[in-house]
């Protein structure tokens, strides 16, 4: 199965992909995961990223695709993928859909996590305060948010023209949503093994 998990920052994608990535065998990619990484081992791509992360901007575009090309090529995504992150853009969507047809592939569907606004807020805020996250200060999840907002919202409705789209309640239990996400990619739910 190759899928995409898409919904604004915090709205659960981290916490969802592992788990259904799991469930399906096949690998979640998350290039929030590769940049945290690079800023970590202070790499030259991690140095530029985090200047756009502390901004709560999104890193360019040429860097984000280079990545995921080469990931989407490894083995381990031969039978399928879960990317969380990508594509942002409508540019990253051209790009990603001539990764996928270089390889005679598809997707198959793109899980929407859906969370109001305030929430959304709130649990950044809060997340922040627990793990020291320097990326997470209140103006920059809100800004992330309206980036979200103005450059990868738009996406769902190319998708959703494509048939591909399924939204899911984010709110609730980290079981009650993976359930719902079963539900909407039709899979008979394995939620309480997967997620304890």
């Amino acid at each position: 199965m190759r899928l995409l998990l898409m919904g604004p920052p915090g709205a659960g994608k981290g916490t969802q992909s592992a788990a259904l990535a799991a469930r399906y065998g096949i690998p979640a990619i998350a290039t929030g995961d590769i940049f945290r990484s690079q800023v970590a081992e202070r790499t030259p791509l991690g140095v530029t990223a985090q200047g756009y992360m502390d901004r709560g901007e999104y890193v360019p575009d040429e860097v984000t695709n280079a990545m995921v090309a080469v990931r989407l090529g490894a083995a381990d995504c031969a039978s399928g993928f879960l990317l969380d992150g990508y594509p942002r853009t409508a540019e990253q969507v051209v790009e990603l859909d001539a990764m996928l047809a270089a390889s005679g592939a598809s997707l198959d569907a793109v899980v929407v996590l859906a969370v109001d606004t305030e929430e959304l807020v709130e649990r950044l805020v809060r997340r922040a305060g627990l793990e020291g996250r320097t990326d997470d200060t209140e103006p920059v999840i809100r800004r992330r948010q309206e980036v979200y907002a103005e450059q990868t919202a738009p996406l769902v409705a190319l998708y959703a023209a494509r048939g591909l789209v399924r939204e899911v309640d984010g709110t609730g239990t980290v079981v009650d949503i993976a359930a719902r996400i079963d539900a909407a990619l039709g899979a008979q739910s394995t939620i309480e093994a997967s997620v304890s």
